[in-house]
């Protein structure tokens, strides 16, 4: 198959993540399962054997983690692969060897490989296990040294979680995904525990004891807990980021520089850092730590994409996310009128995210579409806004992201600024709309 037809057969699939569940269904009743997974990475010679992994969950950060550990490794030297999920743009960002995504021949040629023995499978594969699928075979195609793999919901039952990870990690703890994993903290950590295998190393980035058990009873050999083992002791914000000081149990990282936003992006590189000098089993030298750390970038996650006005795309998609991000608005940028452009999936609640986002007290709401069949009638969002008490004539509603996008920059003041949020894939329609304007995509 060529990519266009690759393409077309893996869109043919089964895709949770595009269609969800159907409204008041609820996964917890049907028994999970790994078993398509296991069967479809058996038949391609059980590629994630061939290498050791660096396992991540938690309810946010895992792709800033991810993407922090990949680079730690790959300035020691390493040959790594990262796996990543949702994409913002192209399927392609999901699937990266040393910081480049995988071309467009060799993903059509890896799709085609498990084309090829879908027919031999008891069941239909996922869009998600397809790619997972695809990803742990490239990097056993490519002999990396590491793979650093991002779950895609949970744990326990998630599709990545047919690989022994040597080291796990998990970034904390919220609710989210409760279609999923249940609707309380204690019932998503335990699924998220499901990736810690015995005698593995524990990076354990959730702070709250009565959580942390729960990811101790799975027998790790070693654990690194946040706070005592690995953390933060100095984080203040810098031209286009962050200067950090991060501690490790052999090392000290001061005055580190983060080219990102937001201050929960130095817990992040703390846990990132407690990865790579576990699984490399020494501290990382001062220079490689600074150099691959001046390098990371994270699209989509308090990423600025224009100025006058000022333009701030973030992906937060849930209550905790979204307080993240207003605490890094209040601490990073100017406080100027702000046009909120959002586009919520049907599972939040959109009271509860735009009271975290402040909405009340924005200069305009403009409430859009996300290209997905989950999407949440952008009409529910405003009339939720108009609930908070935002003035309805400050508020509006699109069809599209790319039209929200439009009018927030036609309305809004050069000394003013525009954030897009509510979901990954309203910022990956904004960020497409905005670096590609005639791309026309929605």
């Amino acid at each position: 198959m060529d990519i266009g037809a690759a393409r077309a057969w893996l869109d043919a699939h089964v895709n949770l993540e595009s269609t969800g569940l159907p409204p008041g269904a609820d996964r917890r009743a049907t028994a999970p399962t790994l078993a398509r997974i296991e069967a479809l990475v058996r038949l391609l010679g059980s590629p994630q054997k061939s290498y050791p992994v660096i396992h991540l969950t938690g309810t946010n950060g895992k792709t800033s983690v991810a993407r922090m550990t990949s680079a730690l490794l790959e300035a020691a030297g390493l040959s790594v692969g990262t796996y990543t999920s949702p994409h913002l743009e192209e399927v392609s960002e999901r699937i990266v060897w040393n910081g480049e995504p995988v071309d467009e021949s060799t993903l059509a040629q890896l799709l085609s490989r498990i084309a090829d023995v879908e027919e031999h499978l008891p069941d239909r594969p996922s869009y998600f296990e397809i790619l997972t699928a695809a990803a742990l075979t490239w990097f056993s195609d490519v002999a990396v040294d590491v793979a650093v793999i991002e779950v895609g919901v949970g744990g326990t039952w998630d599709a990545t979680n047919v690989v022994d990870g040597r080291v796990a990690v998990i970034t904390n703890v919220s609710l989210d995904h409760v279609e999923y994993l249940g609707p309380t903290r204690e019932g998503i950590a335990a699924d998220k525990a499901g990736i810690v295998k015995p005698g593995s190393t524990l990076v354990l980035g959730e702070t709250d004891p009565g959580l942390a058990e729960l990811f101790l009873d799975r027998g790790p050999a070693r654990v690194l807990a946040r706070g005592e083992d690995f953390g933060v002791s100095g984080n203040r914000v810098a031209h286009a980021g962050r200067v950090v000081d991060l501690f490790t149990p052999d090392a000290r990282y001061d005055g580190v520089y983060l080219p990102l936003h937001g201050a929960y992006q130095a817990d992040n590189a703390a846990a990132a850092l407690a990865a790579a000098d576990s699984f490399l089993e020494r501290p990382l030298p001062e220079d490689v730590v600074a150099e691959a750390f001046a390098a990371v970038r994270s699209p989509g996650r308090l990423e600025v994409l224009g100025h006058q006005p000022l333009v701030l795309l973030d992906g937060a998609h849930n209550v905790a996310g979204a307080e993240a991000l207003r605490a890094a608005l209040t601490d990073e940028f100017p406080e100027t009128p702000r046009t909120l452009v959002i586009g919520l999936l049907r599972e939040k609640e959109p009271h509860e995210m735009l009271a975290a986002l402040d909405a009340k007290h924005v200069a305009r709401l403009l409430c859009c579409r996300p290209p997905s069949l989950r999407a949440l009638d952008p009409a529910h969002v405003a009339a939720a806004g108009a609930d908070l008490g935002v003035d309805p004539v400050r508020i509006e509603t699109f069809d599209s992201v790319a039209a929200g996008v439009a009018r927030a920059r036609e309305i809004t003041a050069d000394d003013a600024q525009i954030v897009v949020t509510g979901s990954l894939y309203t910022v990956g329609a904004a960020r497409h709309a905005l670096v590609h304007p005639s791309g026309g995509v929605n």
